[in-house]
């Protein structure tokens, strides 16, 4: 007998909640800790004792000798995947209306489609927040790995800063990968780019005037991949005024992320281990009103890991 369950999975929601995206927002959670598919809900990850890699054996034989044995060891870690999920609930008279104007070419709106795809944004901008809070906290980095700029006249929204000095110190005080991703709100780039001895350095020029692109702050710290978080959340409880706030803080993250790792193995800062893809769907819900309607449901099975502190650097407090 087939399993039979009330949420009924629907291929034109499933494809809004997988493919829906707000450009305005600039979310850049997945490529700041990509997706990586797991084949089940609990699944293990390799944490690998980095000296290994760098302690050099003997490796010099005799004619007859013996070869220098070396074990490479690794401590397996538990993971599972969290279970995110959204429903509204829409009365079956405003879908009627709805279908009555599609029949009569008058709209093209579906209230059912277009509530997967808000929930769907809900959906991201939560993840969004999630992994902004792993990158701009301190306890995911080694301890030698964090700058706290705690001078205000240091940081890079002042004149007075130098940021390129700071920068370079993150950077190269990440010893065991080069960080190739840089992660920071679009309030730290807008005046950062701004700073006038950043830009005369990148510039090459006395001038104080201007701004430096994405562009050339990736090809003159050597940065592959520049993040800059848009997005913005109310942090106003329900009912209260809104307070709308950044999803991305004052601070800069620079980290070594490699897309190709996987929980058995790879170096990378972090990654977000999913099982399965996000799905959209309906269940009938015959107590909305007076002829019933549908419950609209989104949800998504994943988590955030950090899984190698020492792969990155923080700068914290870059402006003020």
């Amino acid at each position: 007998m087939p399993d039979k369950r009330p949420f009924v999975s629907n291929a034109a929601m499933t494809a809004i909640a997988i493919g829906y995206s707000n450009p305005a927002i600039a979310m850049i959670a997945d490529r700041a800790l990509p997706r990586v598919p797991v084949p089940t809900e609990s699944f293990k990850w390799l944490r690998y004792n980095d000296d290994e890699a760098f302690s050099v054996p003997e490796t010099r034989i005799g004619r007859k000798g013996r070869l220098n044995e070396v074990e490479f060891t690794a401590t397996e870690e538990s993971g599972s995947v969290k279970t995110y999920g959204l429903k509204s609930v829409i009365p079956l008279s405003d879908i009627n209306v709805a279908k009555a104007q599609r029949d009569k070419g008058l709209s093209t709106y579906d209230p059912r489609l277009h509530t997967t795809a808000m929930l769907t944004e809900l959906m991201l901008l939560d993840r969004e927040r999630r992994v902004a809070a792993m990158y701009q906290n301190a306890a995911n980095y080694e301890a030698g790995n964090i700058t706290a700029i705690a001078n205000a006249a240091d940081r890079f929204d002042v004149d007075t800063g130098d940021p390129e000095a700071i920068i370079d110190a993150a950077i190269n005080g990440v010893f065991i990968v080069r960080p190739n991703t840089c992660a920071m709100s679009e309030q730290v780039w807008q005046k950062m780019r701004r700073n006038v001895n950043l830009v005369k350095a990148i510039k090459g020029t006395t001038q104080a005037d201007g701004k430096i692109t994405q562009r050339e702050f990736s090809e003159y710290f050597e940065i592959q991949n520049v993040l800059i978080g848009a997005a913005w959340v109310n942090t106003a409880r329900p009912g209260q005024a809104a307070n709308m706030q950044r999803a991305w803080g004052k601070h800069i993250s620079f980290v070594y992320i490699d897309r190709m790792a996987r929980p058995e193995g790879g170096v990378t800062w972090g990654f977000s281990p999913e099982f399965g893809s996000r799905v959209a769907g309906t269940i009938p819900d015959p107590d909305v009103g007076l002829e019933g309607g549908e419950e609209i449901r989104v949800g998504e099975r994943v988590d955030e890991l950090v899984v190698a502190k020492k792969a990155g650097a923080f700068i914290q407090n870059a402006i003020s």
